[in-house]
C-alpha cells in the first residue's frame, strides 16, 4: 500500500472512532425510558436507578404546609408509585391530573427531578356540531 492510501485509511479510522465516541457519550447521558406506571410496576427492580419518564394520574396529593414539598401517588391501570417532588408545579397539577414525571425510581419511591413535572392540560374540545351559517 502506498503512503497516500495509508494516510487516507488512518484518517477514516480516526474520524469513525471520534464520531462513535461522540455518539456514545451523547446518547449515554441523555437516555431516558418513557413508561406507564403499570409497566414499571411489573418489575420495579429492573427500573431502579435508571432515568425514567413515567406517565400516570395523580392521586393522594399532599403538600407540606408553607413549602414546595409534594408527596403523591401516580397510578395507572390499578398500579401506583409513590412520588416526591420539591419545586413549583403547573396550575393543572392536582388529584386526577394526567402527568408525565422525569426522575428515578428508588426503593422508597419515585424521585422527581427539578422541573420534572409535566401536567396535561384538560381538553377544551367540545364535540358538539357547530351551527351552520345561512
Amino acid at each position: 500500500m502506498t503512503s497516500k492510501a495509508i494516510k487516507i485509511v488512518a484518517t477514516c479510522v480516526v474520524l469513525v472512532a471520534a464520531l462513535g465516541g461522540l455518539m456514545y457519550t451523547t446518547l449515554a447521558e441523555g437516555t431516558e425510558y418513557y413508561k406507564h406506571v403499570d409497566e414499571v410496576m411489573v418489575d420495579p427492580g429492573a427500573w431502579q436507578g435508571k432515568r425514567l419518564q413515567i406517565h400516570g394520574f395523580v392521586t393522594d396529593l399532599r403538600q407540606r404546609p408553607n413549602t414546595l414539598d409534594y408527596r403523591f401517588q401516580v397510578q395507572n391501570n390499578g398500579k401506583a408509585i409513590t412520588a416526591s417532588y420539591t419545586g413549583v408545579v403547573p396550575d393543572t397539577f392536582k388529584n386526577g391530573a394526567e402527568v408525565v414525571l422525569k426522575g428515578q425510581l428508588h426503593g422508597d419511591g419515585f424521585s422527581v427531578e427539578a422541573n420534572g413535572v409535566m401536567a396535561k392540560c384538560p381538553s377544551k374540545y367540545d364535540p358538539r356540531t357547530p351551527a351552520v351559517g345561512s
